[in-house]
């Protein structure tokens, strides 16, 4: 445990007010991490200009037709340029040229065809896909291979006259070239597929979650809510209104702070614990001297990040159990420490008496599960939580997280 100097807050929380009644600070939200995606990037950077230019400053496969468009042209200019160097350096002649043009623009051409066809082929069951893909690069094939065969004939050998057969006479590798050509296209197309399966997934169990986390944490509230208004609804008929008024003014401070912050937020331990002290005001206006709570926060950990309102309804328990069977009362500690990489927060109380709490063991209600499961929402496997007996007749439960947390989202 550290120092006085070192430590947040060292003491009973007064019932007048104090720090508690104060305005919070609102909670700190991470901002999410833009996921990386098979595109460019954004328009950062001294390229920016020239990527805005283009249209290149978004994810690539964002504009679906743009990209197909850009691949198209790009795939076939270079089919084009490879086939008129290889024309060139066979010492061919310029008319090799023009038959490399119009090869290029044949291949161009079948492929929008083909693309037009697969947009309706890939809809359908796998084995059709393939069967009528199949088919239909043959076809093509063969179109192609007759019109290369004329092509090389009337420009590149004018002597060359090709008949019947001979003019598949090179489908072998316009089939080749066009069924390559098909597989880019649909391996593109399902990669596209699935990673739009795989977004949409990653967003239903995030909202999952963020439902789940939201419903974990509002079922703690009306129980506090029905004790409170029912407190203050007493003291309007026992005709103390200042304290009826003070008890309303920090009921609303704490309903407030709950309303802005989201459930799936994340809060400091500093801002925690301010809270705890709001409820904790608000609950000694109805226990007076019979609840004195205690706190020891290491100055080391007031940065660590948690779910907010996490200790709460670990609070609420140690009342419930502690404080309201006990004419006395009891004390309740909340103390955090550093140890190692991770951050100890417990929450103790001294208890009624020996075997006061076999029922509150057994019987946690909702509060204690719930932390459990967001924890786990929270961070996995990579927590600790651990309820017990303590050496002081009561009741502790020790919750571990790391000292420096991630939002998830």
């Amino acid at each position: 445990m550290a120092s006085d100097g070192a430590r947040l807050i060292d003491g009973p929380v007064a019932a007048d007010g104090g720090q508690a009644g104060e305005a919070l600070p609102p909670p700190t939200r991470h901002p999410r991490v833009p996921r990386s995606g098979g595109g460019f990037g954004g328009s950062k950077g001294p390229a920016g200009p020239i990527l805005e230019t283009v249209k290149l400053d978004s994810p690539f496969f964002d504009d679906k037709n743009r990209a197909f468009w850009v691949l198209q042209s790009a795939g076939w200019t270079g089919y084009f340029i490879l086939r008129s160097l290889s024309g060139i350096a066979n010492s061919m002649g310029l008319m090799f040229l023009v038959h490399a043009l119009l090869l290029t623009a044949t291949g161009y051409s079948l492929t929008l065809l083909m693309g037009s066809l697969y947009r309706r082929l890939i809809q359908m069951r796998p084995l059709w896909t393939a069967a009528l893909s199949l088919g239909t690069v043959v076809i093509a094939a063969a179109v192609f291979s007759f019109i290369e065969t004329w092509s090389n004939a009337t420009f590149v050998r004018p002597d060359a006259r090709p008949v019947g057969i001979e003019y598949l006479g090179a489908i072998l590798l316009d089939f080749a070239l066009l069924a390559a050509w098909s597989a880019l296209y649909y391996g593109i197309n399902y990669y596209l597929l699935l990673e739009e399966e795989i977004e949409q997934r990653e967003a239903m169990e995030s909202q999952a979650s963020s439902a789940q986390l939201a419903m974990l944490r509002y079922q703690l509230n009306p129980h506090f809510l029905f004790n409170t208004l029912n407190s203050i609804s007493t003291l309007v008929l026992l005709r103390q209104t200042e304290r009826a008024n003070a008890m309303l003014s920090r009921l609303s401070s704490f309903l407030r702070y709950t309303l802005i912050n989201e459930p799936t937020a994340q809060v400091t331990l500093a801002q925690e614990v301010e809270t705890l002290k709001l409820y904790l005001e608000i609950e000694k206006m109805r226990f007076e001297d019979r609840l004195r709570p205690h706190f020891r926060i290491d100055a080391e950990t007031i940065g660590a990040r948690l779910p907010s309102l996490l200790l709460q309804p670990l609070v609420e328990n140690a009342i419930k159990y502690a404080v309201t069977p006990s004419e006395e009362g009891a004390d309740i500690w909340i103390t955090a420490s550093r140890e190692g990489r991770c951050v100890r927060i417990e929450v103790a109380d001294s208890g009624t008496g020996p075997g006061a709490h076999s029922m509150s063991t057994e019987s946690i209600g909702v509060g204690l599960a719930n932390i459990r499961d967001r924890l786990t929402q929270a961070y996995g496997p990579g927590y600790g939580f651990v309820s017990r007996l303590n050496d002081k007749g009561g009741f502790s439960v020790i919750v571990e997280i790391p000292s420096e947390s991630e939002y998830r989202a």
